[in-house]
């Protein structure tokens, strides 16, 4: 009796520890071989894949050419597009043969091929350049699969392949996929013969450094020079004791920071033609932003009439209108780059604590500038003082 009062305790100690540890420890996603479909197929080989919580699993038929292809994606949260695809021509996005996925809240999934001929794909249903036998899908416990049937594109082995996950708008547009590191890696080379998986992402660490340069080059020249360079302008010229010296300054900051904006662009473009990375907005938004500014710097260079010209008047208004233009786009652009790269909120809240401080800079400066112009034609402008003599 005084045995089993003593090893009760031990027991029940034990079982709330084993119990506590399976809650409180993760579960480790399980190996490509111990899964088991639903369906009830088997498949010769299988490699999990190194990001995205992925996992192929294929039968290569040898006479034939042919392949049966599993493509399994774990986690996957509710309205969500799952794709895997070949590219037999390079290892980029463009020429890609996609196999998608599309799985909505209802619980309905939907499975078709998708040719990459853009990047500005939203993966419109298509056929892809080699023969396809068959295409489905399915989901289960988080997982969804996309099961493919098809002819190896020249009768190879050896094909550049990509995964990717991405969400899918209430509307049911399917939304581009995140930027993230593991979005960057998930692409390599696979031998459906000998079973040798490879990533080709080494240079995925050079290209996150660009993206990042790319970043803090226009974040510094379109984002936050530009502006003061405005607020040099607008607000130190009043002062006559300072004479050009307004001029000067306003001059150096744009010159300054149109350069190094020409520099981000150049990164932007360096990164979108050799990684494939773009965003049509963030692009379209940048391009006209390049445009506005180089017009700009043409019209001050080689148009600006004197003071006392009779178009002074209008070339100030396409000025003032052109670069207020660039100032909105530039902090609107910089914003959806921070969204882009996946920023953390300390350079998101820097970024807007800068802005807000040079708003309200600008606000101050306002009120200051004001009262400095009026104070200024009060004195060149007396009131008539009329004299009353007394005799």
């Amino acid at each position: 009796m005084a045995v089993s009062s003593i090893r009760n305790p031990f027991l029940l100690l034990l079982l709330l520890l084993t119990f506590f540890t399976a809650i409180i420890v993760p579960a480790t996603p399980q190996p490509c071989n111990s899964y088991k479909f639903p369906n009830k197929v088997n498949y010769a080989a299988c490699k999990d894949l190194p990001v995205l919580e992925s996992s192929l699993h294929w039968n290569y038929h040898p006479s034939s050419g042919a392949i049966d292809v599993a493509f399994n994606k774990a986690n996957v949260n509710d309205s969500s597009w799952v794709a895997w695809a070949i590219n037999p021509t390079s290892k980029g996005m463009l020429g890609s043969q996609a196999f998608v996925a599309v799985y909505r809240s209802d619980g309905s999934i939907k499975a078709y091929t998708s040719p990459i001929t853009s990047y500005a794909t939203m993966l419109q249903e298509g056929n892809l350049s080699f023969p396809v036998y068959g295409v489905s899908a399915s989901y289960t416990n988080r997982h969804v699969i996309i099961f493919a049937s098809f002819q190896l594109p020249g009768n190879t082995t050896l094909v550049n392949h990509a995964w990717q996950e991405g969400l899918v708008s209430d509307d049911g547009t399917l939304r581009p996929h995140s930027f993230s590191r593991a979005n960057l890696q998930s692409f390599g080379t696979l031998d459906f013969l000998s079973g040798k998986v490879s990533q080709t992402g080494g240079n995925v660490d050079s290209r996150i450094t660009l993206r990042k340069v790319h970043g803090i080059l226009n974040t510094i020249s379109w984002g936050i020079l530009m502006p003061i360079g405005v607020i040099l302008a607008r607000y130190l010229k009043v002062f006559d004791g300072l004479g050009p010296t307004w001029f000067h300054l306003h001059r150096a900051c744009q010159s300054l920071a149109f350069f190094i904006g020409i520099a981000g662009f150049g990164t932007g473009l360096y990164i979108g033609n050799h990684y494939g990375v773009h965003n049509a907005p963030h692009r379209c938004v940048g391009i006209t932003l390049l445009c506005l500014a180089i017009i700009q710097v043409c019209v001050a260079v080689f148009l600006r009439p004197k003071k006392d010209h009779k178009y002074r008047m209008f070339w100030n208004i396409f000025h003032y209108l052109v670069g207020y233009s660039i100032i909105a786009l530039a902090i609107w652009n910089v914003w959806k780059g921070f969204e882009i790269l996946n920023a953390q909120n300390i350079w998101k809240k820097t970024y807007v604590g800068s802005i807000i401080s040079l708003a309200i800079i600008a606000m101050v400066l306002e009120v200051i500038t004001w009262t400095w112009v009026c104070i200024k034609k009060r004195v060149k402008n007396p009131e008539n003082h009329v004299e009353i003599v007394i005799s």
